[in-house]
């Protein structure tokens, strides 16, 4: 099974006002990020996210908005011919100390359990070191997206001090998405 790990906040979607969405009106996609799941569903790739969500944990929004918001976000892109297989979300405060909140990799190795897949076989790619940091410790390929939190990198730079190995930039997730599919279409040698 091909598995895509993607953080949702500054990868699919712009950040809110208060850098998080807390509302479905807060939820915008970012330009090409729709129609990249698209792709990727199209090639055989199931995509999952993986996101923290502390303000759950702080009241700052209710189930009901936080459902609303991933509605809006499932039927924006069933309009693209996408989907998203699942969201796994981490509701705790940084200060809760629980192992799903990434760096933590709780939540990918939840995703790992849940479709049978081995971390080493998984693409994880997202804008945060934190994202990739839970991917490292899954040992899976992983993937930095110059979006959101990354805005300001950009790919052939080196990355800053403290970033796992082996991490390949792309511009956003559209970027991924054609390296990534192109890999694929690549014949053997």
């Amino acid at each position: 099974m091909k598995i895509v790990i993607l953080n949702r906040d500054g990868t699919i979607n712009a950040l809110g006002s208060d850098d998080y969405v807390a509302s479905p009106d807060d939820w915008v996609a970012l330009p090409g990020a729709l129609e990249a799941i698209s792709r990727l569903n199209r090639a055989g790739w199931h995509v999952v996210v993986a996101s923290n969500q502390p303000g759950l944990g702080r009241g700052m929004i209710d189930m009901a908005t936080f459902n609303a918001i991933h509605a809006k976000m499932h039927r924006q892109l069933a309009a693209v011919g996408g989907r998203i297989d699942a969201v796994f979300y981490c509701p705790h405060a940084p200060d809760e100390a629980c192992t799903c909140r990434k760096p933590a990799p709780g939540l990918l190795e939840q995703i790992c359990d849940r479709y049978g897949v081995d971390g080493k076989d998984t693409q994880v790619a997202g804008n945060c070191l934190v994202h990739l940091q839970a991917g490292a410790a899954i040992g899976a390929q992983l993937h930095l997206l110059c979006t959101g939190e990354s805005a300001g990198m950009a790919p052939g730079q080196p990355l800053p001090p403290g970033w796992p190995e082996g991490v390949r930039v792309h511009a956003d997730l559209a970027a991924f998405a054609d390296q990534l599919l192109r890999k694929v279409a690549a014949p053997s040698a």
